[in-house]
């Protein structure tokens, strides 16, 4: 018999980066020795938001969830001995996108690389930033030039590489269904490749390679028989919209080009060795189907909903990956389902209620016009409510979370100190020096950097103009500016944004009948509010730092607001003084802070001292995220009330245990809590 004709396996990639650009770079080269096949880089906070690492903001975030890169001389050394014009890089950066790139673009040229043979990928995607990531800078207008601009570069000068991922990701990860994620996804798409168009800068009969380098990057939930049919439906949706509105007539041109991260949100701190079988069973939707077969695969690793994952952690994961890849037949057959109705069916119910998502925000004036008026913030709010809903009420089973809790002890998880990775926190200090003594030499031998003032200067004055920013944006890369100097110049120019939270319109998602749980929470709502003289009691919910990562916030407030609170929430990127400063011009009975990057051990005892001198003694702090449990105590023992983490999904409970710490925090008699 003769041997099947295999498919090449896709691209298998690690999401990977913490610490310092050395650090970064020596774990990149272990990987790459393992069998990985592309580098995804993560950035720090800092350096996906503008910020360089000494900056206020930056307080507890330097190097956490990715590497700290604040200049030139950082991208040499994260990119050390691995030659650049060979790589396929990933890049997760979005608002600084065209700033990182141009770092790349410089290393690449002292490795003595043809830059138009670079291969890789910027995420930047901005309308998924205002919904669901958090690390927008810019208003929606000069953030969108700033992904024009950058798309019309590379069509020019970087050919194969692909100058945006739309990200669909995030928004299953705030809640999205899957009609809504192809829909947002799509109208983004729209969005982006309309202002290409529009901009002047691309010839028409060059306007199909524009269309040829958008790429996607999905995420895949465990109903894996729904995501896979929902990639085909993505498959059809894009044909049609790339042949019908922009006149695309070469089919390969229109392909659908994604990349993929398995679905983060469903991984579980409570057996967390449960989700290795859901990493797998998540990669087999965007690989199965041979027409809707992901490009680029990364996967997380098991104990991600617990903290940083290890080395060893990722390299489970990419073993996952070519378990599959090589030793299973998986890439040696046709498209495995061609002809099912089932199949169908279900992909075109997919589509058709996707293209009525469509052309709502079509009619809305398009994705940004429906992100400035709120409408896809708060539609994600409310699934998101409902999804929860449904954890909490038992409907949506998730194993060892609320079904087949109980469970034999974990040799994975014995010692939670030594389960996860943990950064140094005497590393943002060495990052800080760092930068500090390269703003005073980058001058000097050997660097010889001209003064960066005026490549500064002609960047903002190139953001006053119509002028494509990425000559600019070069200049100040090669003259040593910083990140923090780069996005500096540019918020000068176009000022900052503050998205809409999507909390005060999202409707009820749970009722408060009579007899339920969150009718009795609001019960002893209403009774400590009495007992206290005012009309309501007020909960201040705050995201310090710059984890922009929302949703858990969202749905605490919307669920206190749903129990009798009234609400303060002003979104995220705040730092300790300004959430002390709000929570006594409010004068609060209760604070919830949220934090999902790890910047806990810093940014919430700074909320507590504040808190103290300010006088408010008796304002218990609640403190959720992925907090490991050594760090639990510790906020424990600071002051902290009460800490949750992802195990804990009665929202509704965790409401009533705030009840709990108002009354206690006032000496009031614990209400009876009812069964």
């Amino acid at each position: 018999m003769s041997e099947r004709q295999k498919d090449r396996p896709w691209l298998m990639r690690t999401y990977a980066g913490h610490s310092t650009a050395e650090a970064s770079n020596e774990l990149y080269r272990r990987n790459l020795a393992k069998g990985q096949t592309g580098l995804s880089v993560a950035f720090d906070l800092p350096t996906q938001t503008g910020y360089d690492s000494d900056h206020v903001l930056a307080r507890g975030e330097v190097g956490r969830v990715g590497v700290p890169v604040a200049h030139v001389g950082d991208m040499r050394r994260l990119f050390e001995d691995i030659p650049l014009e060979k790589m396929n890089t990933s890049m997760t950066i979005n608002a600084t996108a065209m700033w990182l790139l141009a770092l790349y673009q410089v290393v690449a040229e002292e490795q003595g690389a043809d830059v138009s043979a670079l291969q890789g990928t910027t995420q930047n995607d901005i309308v998924k930033e205002y919904l669901s990531r958090g690390t927008h800078v810019f208003p929606p207008g000069p953030s969108l030039r700033l992904t024009t601009d950058l798309i019309t570069y590379t069509v020019t000068h970087m050919p194969k590489w692909n100058p945006i991922n739309i990200c669909s990701y995030h928004l299953q990860e705030a809640g999205a269904t899957p009609v809504q994620e192809i829909a947002y996804a799509m109208s983004t798409a729209i969005a982006v490749l309309d202002a290409v168009r529009d901009s002047g800068q691309v010839p028409e009969e060059k306007f199909g390679d524009v269309v040829a380098r958008i790429s996607f990057f999905v995420n895949a939930g465990v109903r894996f028989v729904e995501e896979m049919c929902k990639m085909r439906a993505f498959t059809r949706i894009w044909d049609r919209v790339t042949r019908e509105r922009y006149g695309v007539e070469n089919p390969k041109q229109r392909r659908f080009r994604y990349g993929v991260q398995v679905n983060s949100l469903g991984l579980t701190e409570a057996q967390p060795e449960n989700n290795v079988q859901r990493i797998v069973l998540e990669m087999l939707a965007v690989t199965l189907s041979k027409d809707a077969r992901a490009r680029a695969v990364q996967l997380p690793a098991w104990n991600e909903a617990l903290g940083l994952p290890r080395p060893w952690d990722q390299q489970w994961s990419l073993r996952i990956q070519q378990v599959l890849a090589y030793e299973s037949d998986l890439l040696e057959y046709e498209d495995i389902f061609e002809g099912s109705k089932v199949i169908e069916a279900k992909v075109s119910e997919l589509a058709d209620e996707a293209w009525a998502e469509m052309d709502r925000i079509q009619e809305m004036g398009g994705a940004m016009a429906a992100v400035e008026s709120g409408y896809l913030k708060s539609q994600l709010v409310s699934s998101h409510a409902e999804r929860r809903a449904r954890i909490e009420s038992g409907q949506d089973r998730i194993v060892g979370v609320n079904a087949f809790e109980s469970t034999e002890p974990s040799p994975l998880t014995a010692d939670l100190d030594t389960a996860i990775q943990t950064v140094d926190p005497a590393v943002e200090a060495r990052v800080i020096a760092s930068l500090r003594n390269w703003r005073d030499t980058r001058y000097q031998p050997p660097f010889n950097h001209p003064r960066p003032c005026k490549a500064l200067e002609r960047l903002k004055q190139a953001a006053r103009t119509g002028e494509n920013l990425m000559e600019a944006t070069l200049e100040c890369a090669r003259a040593g500016a910083t990140t923090g100097e780069w996005a500096g110049a540019l918020r000068e120019v176009f000022g900052e944004y503050r998205a809409p939270t999507g909390v005060s319109s999202a409707p009820v998602a749970v009722a408060a009948e009579e007899g339920t749980q969150l009718a009795g929470v609001r019960r002893r709502v209403e009774a400590t509010a009495r007992d206290l003289g005012v009309g309501k009691l007020r909960f201040l919910v705050g995201k310090p730092g710059l984890d922009g990562h929302s949703n858990g916030a969202e749905q605490i407030a919307v669920r206190a607001r749903d129990a009798g609170f009234e609400v303060v929430y002003q979104g995220i990127r705040l730092t300790p003084e300004q959430i002390v400063d709000a929570a006594v011009a409010e004068d609060v009975h209760a604070v919830g802070l949220s934090i999902l990057s790890g910047s806990h051990a810093q940014l919430v005892p700074d909320v507590l001292t504040r808190l103290r001198a300010a006088g408010a003694d008796d304002v218990p702090v609640i403190a959720g995220g992925i907090i490991p449990g050594a760090d639990a105590e510790e906020l424990r023992s600071a002051g902290v009330a009460a800490v949750f983490t992802p195990k804990d999904f009665d929202i509704t409970g965790i409401i009533g245990r705030i009840v709990d710490e108002i009354r206690k925090a006032h000496k009031l008699d614990p209400l009876e809590v009812p069964a």
